[in-house]
């Protein structure tokens, strides 16, 4: 079993710098998707720290969203009183974590797959949790909203959800399973062939 690479060189962290400015705009795209509220968006901002972290290690990885997040606010500000960013900041480490710590162990493609839904899994899982102990309610308290009316948004696009429940088993759940899913997917279509790519940059 090969060790995890947790040293970062100078040309490691000039790519972590420019994987998490391309992060921040893909920030910039949202997609609605027909189930969830329409203060929940989709974007694959996660991108370019998932194929970092493969590349580079979980700990380039984990910079990447930092550096992701760091340069949004820098640019955007917060009109959640961090809630918004605190959350990304949560999901994006244990996608990015959780499927990088176990594919370096084994760099293959089977090794990527499992990784990927490793990844996607465990975060839509922690998604479920965290919105529902903390996120939502803090949400709610920073924008003066009870759980009710948060709950009332979300049944205007999703007609099974009547409350705190059923908004996160059939709006918040799948809505993650979505995201990363779809991250995950195209991770797996590019990955090699920027890998390789990036690969020449390096010796050259």
């Amino acid at each position: 079993m090969k060790k995890t690479k947790v040293k970062l060189t100078t040309q490691t962290l000039c790519f972590i710098g420019l994987f998490g400015a391309l992060s921040t705009v893909l920030m910039l795209f949202k997609l609605p998707l027909p189930f969830a509220p329409v203060f929940m968006k989709l974007d694959v901002a996660e991108l370019p720290a998932i194929i970092g972290s493969f590349m580079f290690g979980p700990l380039a990885g984990f910079c990447i969203v930092v550096v992701k997040l760091a340069l949004n606010l820098l640019i955007n500000g917060t009109d959640s009183m961090y809630v918004g960013e605190f959350s990304n900041l949560l999901l994006s480490s244990v996608y990015v974590l959780s499927a990088s710590l176990f594919y370096q162990r084994r760099k293959t493609r089977k090794s990527a797959v499992i990784a990927l839904v490793t990844g996607v899994l465990t975060t839509s899982i922690l998604a479920l949790i965290s919105n529902t102990f903390f996120i939502f309610p803090a949400y709610g308290v920073v924008y003066g909203l009870s759980m009710d009316k948060i709950v009332a948004m979300a049944s205007v696009v999703n007609p099974l959800v009547h409350n705190v429940f059923t908004m996160m088993l059939f709006s918040v759940l799948p809505f993650n399973l979505v995201k990363y899913s779809v991250v995950s997917v195209i991770t797996f279509l590019v990955y090699k062939k920027l890998h390789l790519f990036i690969q020449r940059i390096l010796n050259t």
